[in-house]
């Protein structure tokens, strides 16, 4: 799994310029479109927060966990609607802004959450969160399914029988090729390079097989509700957070020009930092090197 510092690399690292671009408690991860490309960002964001608390039957009182919260959007939809919201992410710069916020919001990994220290849930989402709970070296050694199935198990704990999950994540998609050809000496325009760039931007990271292994992994523990495809609404996300990012003010002049210096001497930070030119995780979505799902999960059984 993605450590602290890798999230702090990942999330913190991009906090102050995140909120100048978006401002408070905004998502940092795919919209839902469904098709309607003409809706804004915002509104898609909003669609997605709709979707997501109609299929767990969060109503007033309901007490949600957001595991992997972000800078708290949907902790945010939780706490109009009238449900209590409980969030947890690993990223210091996202748990500082969403107590800010007024969220309650715990900094620790989400793995050692029990039913003993956190009580039970009506519902529990993971927007995005589920691509940092597998290492690279993880899978080398044979033990992604393993990892999958025991974060499974503790959501299954945190919740009644009738409870739902939500799962969002991007996964390895039908064009993802031999990760040992994954090369970040390769061609720029090459798919071995985009993987390689990909994979520098979130280091600690590694994805799914697709929806099947995630299946596979749930079945012990949950039934399928509903299962869809969002790997066009994040092509379109991504496009509408380029806009956003590259739309000029002075804070986020200043607070680039504050990277200038590393940025210049570092190779590993050009290959890395992803607030500067090419986007690898929207040409991985068009390539179709990456996928995205939308997964809920219904608690079958006591066990």
């Amino acid at each position: 799994m993605a450590d602290q510092k890798d999230l702090d690399f990942s999330y913190t690292l991009i906090d102050k310029v995140f909120r100048y671009c978006f401002g408070e408690a905004k998502d940092f991860s795919s919209a839902l479109y469904n098709g309607d490309f003409s809706m804004s960002l915002e509104e898609a964001q909003r669609k997605k927060h709709e979707f997501i608390a109609g299929n767990l039957n969060i109503g007033k009182e309901s007490r949600v966990l957001d595991m992997g919260c972000g800078w708290g959007p949907f902790l945010k939809y939780v706490k109009e609607i009238g449900a209590e919201g409980i969030g947890v992410t690993l990223s210091r710069g996202q748990a500082d802004a969403c107590r800010k916020n007024g969220f309650n919001v715990h900094l620790m990994d989400c793995r050692k959450m029990s039913h003993e220290n956190f009580g039970r849930f009506d519902a529990i989402t993971s927007i995005e969160a589920f691509e940092a709970f597998c290492s690279k070296e993880e899978w080398q050694e044979g033990k992604q399914d393993e990892v999958y199935e025991s974060f499974f198990k503790i959501v299954f704990d945190l919740l009644p029988v009738g409870g739902r999950f939500y799962l969002q994540t991007g996964t390895f998609g039908k064009n993802m090729f031999d990760p040992d050809n994954v090369d970040i000496n390769a061609d720029k325009n090459s798919d071995a390079y985009i993987a390689a760039f990909m994979l520098k931007q979130f280091p600690g990271h590694w994805l799914p097989w697709g929806a099947d292994q995630i299946l596979t992994d749930a079945k012990p523990y949950f039934k399928l509700i509903s299962m869809s495809n969002g790997r066009l609404d994040y092509v379109e996300t991504q496009r509408q957070w380029r806009e956003k990012f590259r739309k000029f003010s002075l804070e986020k002049l200043l607070f680039y020009l504050s990277f200038f210096p590393s940025y210049i001497t570092s190779k590993d930070l050009r290959n890395r930092i992803y607030l500067f030119g090419v986007s690898a995780n929207k040409i991985c979505f068009e390539r179709e090197i990456m996928d995205h799902f939308r997964f809920v999960f219904e608690k079958i059984s006591a066990r």
